[in-house]
């Protein structure tokens, strides 16, 4: 019986050895195949100055490490297989893949033939038109954190859960501090206050308690057909934890008390959840102010230096009654082109169409004619005395951007293919006081992004979508030969400095070069 159980056994272990052996040999031959069928996801790749363009490997063996280099840096650099065009020229990228076969260390070397093509500038070239102001005179400050977004391009986009409000307050702090010239957020806010009330003729007079701040939200896609206030839509409208940040900001930085801010657009109606979000806790007592509670200020109608049929408008006695304004608008294309810090009035005011002012006002028509050298009443709201001359801070909501204020958010349309987006969301914040100049940065970064020319006919290689920059620019001598008037009687003679960015890549401005007038665009990236 020990005989045979020992017999017994050793077959046993006999059968064991085969199959162990057996099974690794099929691993090693699986393992071999796929390692032959290893590529790259494409042999050829043809991409612009400054857009990024992805590799990936195809059939990669399980363990495998990769190691990106190009040949020539000077015309594409490569970043975990994310290609960026630097110069007109061809390079070649090669992804070394190392992995083991068995104890056998294996390389094999992958290559893509890279072209990189200049871009098209649409805008043509020029000097610095205008005059920067501002604490830093032109200065616009761009925040940039991938992780303030961690949505998957699934359901809405807005839910405050997609959004890190923990980095897009820290982002929001540091540019209002590095806007103001200073270290921290609440000197940074003291130099806004100061430099504004100094253009105002008052002095370099701080915020004082008690003073009033209205702030202008973009609420387009919301309330678009209807009084739905459940926010429920795809389309783009105030990124609600950015709202957050900025209150939380003025409150905790600036010192204003929550029930002194009102947070209005007279066009549109506020989602419930954003109110919820925005008025809790330390934000207890933050006003919201839509088409459904507006009220007009009949003493305060808004005048035009232009004139032409349309509805009387009225600004909204939460405007009317503060001491300063915030113009806190998205950066997105539109259907006439472009809508950002300039458009952004288009909310502002109330004359009896309530779904649509701009249409009871008659405006819509000077966006539309496809020219330059012509009236702008978006020129004319950036001067009003009421909502430009009181504006202490503009601002560019960048955290997820729509090709178009009617598109859906899908996900996919948001992803930017430009440096530093490279496929992801733009994930951003733009802070100045000049709004001629954020405005200029907002338009040079929006012509040159293929998500959005893509899906953006009206503004795809259309330069007059600026005309309303060159005529604020140029505001004292107008190309249009129109006289721009404040809206109280007073010829406006500066507003801001445009101009273009001297290439897509460093996308630096003359003040950035050494310059003493232009733009300077502050980089704060995380």
């Amino acid at each position: 019986m020990d005989n045979g159980g020992t017999e017994m056994k050793g077959k046993s272990m006999i059968v064991l050895v085969f199959a162990v052996t057996a099974l690794s040999g099929t691993s090693l031959t699986v393992q071999a195949s796929v390692s032959s069928r290893t590529a790259l996801s494409r042999s050829r790749v043809s991409v612009k100055r400054g857009i990024t363009a992805k590799l990936t490997v195809k059939n990669k063996p399980s363990g495998a490490k990769l190691r990106w280099s190009s040949k020539n840096t000077k015309v594409a650099k490569v970043k975990n297989g994310v290609i960026t065009g630097l110069r007109k020229g061809k390079t070649v990228i090669v992804c070394r893949i190392t992995y083991k076969r068995g104890r056998k260390k294996i390389t094999k070397r992958l290559t893509a033939a890279v072209t990189v093509r200049n871009n098209k500038q649409v805008y043509p070239d020029h000097r610095p038109y205008g005059k920067g102001v501002g604490a830093k005179p032109g200065r616009v400050v761009w925040s940039h954190n991938r992780r303030s977004v961690r949505w998957d391009g699934k359901g809405y986009w807005w839910k405050p859960e997609h959004f890190n409000n923990t980095v897009i307050l820290k982002m929001l702090r540091n540019s209002i501090a590095s806007l103001g010239g200073a270290k921290k957020a609440k000197t940074g806010w003291q130099k806004l206050f100061q430099d504004q009330n100094k253009r105002r003729g008052k002095g370099k007079k701080k915020y004082k308690k008690g003073e009033k701040i209205a702030i202008k939200a973009n609420i387009n896609g919301s309330g678009v057909f209807d009084d739905d206030t459940s926010g429920r839509t795809k389309m783009s409208y105030t990124n609600p934890v950015l709202l957050r940040a900025l209150l939380t900001s003025l409150v905790k930085d600036a010192g204003v008390t929550p029930s002194d801010i009102t947070v209005y657009d007279v066009s549109r109606i506020f989602p419930v959840y954003m109110i919820d979000l925005c008025t809790k806790g330390e934000l207890k007592g933050v006003h919201f102010v839509g088409r459904n509670n507006g009220t007009a200020d009949k003493k305060k109608p808004i005048n035009w230096s232009h004139s032409f049929r349309g509805a009387v408008n009225y600004l909204p006695t939460c405007v009317t009654g503060a001491e300063y304004v915030i113009n806190f608008a998205n950066l997105k294309g539109h259907s006439y082109g472009i809508t950002l810090c300039g458009k952004n009035h288009f909310g502002s005011f109330i004359n009896g169409n309530e779904m649509r002012p701009p249409e009871g006002a008659n405006l819509h028509q000077f966006l539309t004619m496809d020219k330059m050298k012509v009236y702008s009443p978006l020129v004319d709201l950036m001067a009003n005395y009421q909502l430009g001359n009181k504006t202490v801070l503009y601002m560019l909501d960048a955290l997820i951007c729509a090709p178009s204020e009617g598109d859906d958010i899908i996900g996919s349309n948001a992803k930017w293919r430009q440096s530093p987006f490279n496929g992801y969301y733009t994930s951003s914040i733009f802070v100045s006081q000049d709004p001629v100049a954020i405005d200029s940065v907002g338009a040079d970064l929006l012509m040159n992004e293929p998500a959005v020319t893509k899906e953006n006919d009206s503004l795809k290689n259309n330069a007059t979508v600026e005309n309303y920059l060159h005529e604020a620019a140029l505001v004292k001598k107008a190309p249009s030969g129109k006289r721009y008037k404040n809206g109280n009687g007073k010829r406006v003679t500066n507003l801001g400095v445009h101009e273009h960015w001297k290439d897509p890549v460093s996308k630096k401005y003359s003040r950035n070069l050494g310059k003493k007038e232009g733009i300077e665009l502050v980089r704060i990236f995380s």
